[in-house]
């Protein structure tokens, strides 16, 4: 297993992960094209486009050189950095790898300077709220967004107060 950084020249393979990690999410929620054209399993190009012009720094993690799955970080404030659109694709779940991003990304969010990583996750998706509780993340408010299907829980992870986990 080996997480790097991404560059520009991997848009498109970034953006077939992305949906192929997500889709079952959006199965699970019933969320469609229709209903939720923002989510991560109708994620374009042109969104990552987007999020490497405004800085946002997208990690992948390879397993035996091939993209198994990917995390993007994104520094808010002074203090504060974003976890983003952590996907792992289905047939390599439960080995790890998702920790092993999330920790990466709190290594990162670290390095420069932050405090806290934030993250909004879909509210019913009990499992992996809990699953981030696991790795130190605490739940904050839940809210209503006008364009989204679900509700949004926000969780934080302390920088400051809790060491990487294990």
């Amino acid at each position: 297993m080996h997480i790097r950084e991404a560059d520009s020249g991997e848009i498109p393979a970034l953006s077939d992960l992305i949906r192929d990690a997500f889709r079952d999410v959006a199965e699970t929620f019933g969320l469609t094209r229709e209903n939720c054209p923002k989510h991560p399993s109708n994620l374009t190009d042109e969104w990552i486009e987007n999020d490497l012009d405004r800085g946002v720094i997208y990690y992948v993690l390879e397993n035996d050189g091939i993209s198994a799955g990917c995390v993007a970080l994104e520094k808010a404030g002074p203090d504060l950095c974003y976890l983003e659109r952590l996907a792992v694709l289905p047939a390599n779940r439960r080995n790890g790898f998702g920790k092993a991003l999330v920790d990466h990304v709190i290594a990162q969010a670290r390095g420069l300077g932050a405090k806290k990583i934030s993250i909004g996750v879909i509210a019913d998706d009990t499992n992996l709220k809990r699953w981030y509780r696991k790795l130190g993340f605490v739940e904050l408010e839940t809210q209503a967004f006008e364009h989204l299907p679900f509700l949004v829980t926000f969780m934080s992870y302390e920088i400051a107060a809790c060491p990487p986990s294990r």
